[in-house]
């Protein structure tokens, strides 16, 4: 109405905000009801149900780890060192039988018990890739194995791409030819399977079927002189075993935070994981370094593939349901470096973390079918190797204390149990700081 009516016309901006208030507020009103509907049927469910299966899979960690760390005890208490459970026998440089003498060489029925003193060719591998700051170290290492000259061949397999370092590892390699060595500088065209191509291009030389056994040290691995010494007898003396794996010793632990923590959880690797699983079911993964092989097992395995980037652990399942067993030796450590940049620590993470899964994928199949594979061994490999210790133990790490335990302050009809939260991560976190007390 107009103003001689006594009416006043309500300002256009007035009714805009007052619409916008009332649609705001049911739009709101809508929101919130829908929201709840969704919570109650949907998101709530969703998070009981997200929270009790990590609750699982944190007992799953929690009873593996406490049935590792009991079977290490009992080893250590019960002294059921390697020396005590396999037959083993010093040897002597005195006298000596090599792998070539016509008589005694390989495959004779009177090796080795007969004959303490013999010594087999073996193939020491060192595969390289850009190793600048530690090649020298590492060539230098492996010359100096205490081992009959004319029984070993040393192999530097450069995957370098740099030609100036390429350059300076093939002048190493030839200054200790020139001294006496026995060592081959072997390169590729290309880098096809990164590491295990390199390695499985070492093994076709026309030199290695003279070879019984293959030494492996990564670039920045130096065994100890008397590393083959201690190593062999194990190998020489029990045919059924295929590796023994060594320790390793990190030069590097005390340089950051950073390595501090990777010592502690790779001492428990060694001192927890390798042990019980050399003691109770004569398998392990092998790390890919400091460890010798038996050639028979490498081939009747398969030899290496690159179809993971896991290929250490691919063979030693493959070599595992051949029948063949495997020897961890603790007491012999081999000094190497721990990565002290986030990046290299995240790449490597990264690799442990992933590769396994996706060689669970593909060699399940194989699991399942093998007929050399007892029941047991299928589902030690199955549940504890596979499920247990390289999936769950890393999916529980991020999807529970990462994503759940977070999403959980949202919902107050949500619970976690203390112990899930509190305890289990406490024991587990004890445990694993067992192999580094100090």
């Amino acid at each position: 109405m107009n103003a001689a009516g006594g009416h006043r016309m309500l300002p256009a901006a007035f009714i805009a905000e007052a619409l916008e208030v009332v649609l705001s507020s049911a739009a709101v009103s809508l929101i919130r009801s829908g929201w709840a509907g969704i919570e109650s049927a949907v998101v709530l469910p969703l998070m009981r149900t997200a929270v009790l299966l990590c609750m699982v899979m944190s007992a799953m960690v929690l009873v593996e780890k406490v049935a590792m760390g009991a079977i290490s005890l009992y080893v250590k208490l019960a002294r059921r060192g390697p020396d005590k459970v396999y037959e083993w026998y010093p040897l002597s440089l005195n006298s000596t039988v090599d792998g070539n003498d016509e008589e005694m060489g390989r495959g004779s029925p009177m090796l080795p018990q007969s004959c303490p003193n013999y010594f087999p060719m073996v193939l020491v591998q060192i595969p390289m890739y850009n190793e600048k700051e530690v090649y020298q170290k590492s060539i230098r290492a492996a010359c100096d194995l205490v081992w009959p000259s004319h029984c070993i061949i040393i192999q530097v397999l450069d995957d370098s791409t740099d030609p100036f370092i390429k350059d300076l590892v093939k002048n190493e390699c030839e200054r200790w030819s020139k001294s006496g060595k026995n060592i081959r500088y072997e390169t590729r065209n290309n880098r096809d399977g990164y590491k295990a191509g390199a390695l499985k291009e070492g093994m076709k030389h026309s030199y290695v079927e003279s070879c019984e056994y293959v030494a492996m040290f990564d670039a920045d691995f130096q065994p100890p002189s008397d590393f083959l010494m201690r190593v062999m007898p194990f190998l020489i003396h029990n045919s059924d075993i295929a590796l023994v794996q060594t320790r390793w010793r990190f030069v590097n632990a005390n340089e950051c935070l950073m390595t501090r923590i990777q010592e502690m959880s790779m001492d428990y690797h060694f001192k927890v994981e390798q042990e019980s699983g050399s003691f109770a079911a004569a398998f392990f993964g092998f790390n890919g370094t400091a460890g010798v092989w038996r050639i028979m097992a490498i081939n009747d395995a398969g030899g290496w593939k690159e179809r993971t980037t896991v290929e250490d652990m691919d063979l030693a399942v493959r070599a595992s349901l051949g029948g063949w067993k495997f020897l961890y030796v603790g007491d012999i450590q081999v000094k190497s470096e721990l990565p002290s940049t986030f990046k290299a620590y995240r790449h490597q993470q990264h690799r442990w973390a992933c590769g396994p899964a996706n060689l669970f994928r593909k060699i399940l199949p194989d699991i399942v079918s093998s007929k050399k594979a007892s029941i047991w061994r299928k589902c030690h490999l199955i549940y504890n190797f596979f499920i247990a210790r390289r999936i769950v133990s890393h999916g529980v790490t991020f999807f529970f204390y990462c994503t759940v335990i977070p999403l959980s302050v949202f919902f107050d009809e949500v619970h976690i149990p203390k112990w899930a939260v509190v305890y289990i991560p406490t024991v587990i976190t004890l445990l694993n700081s067992v192999g580094t007390p100090r």
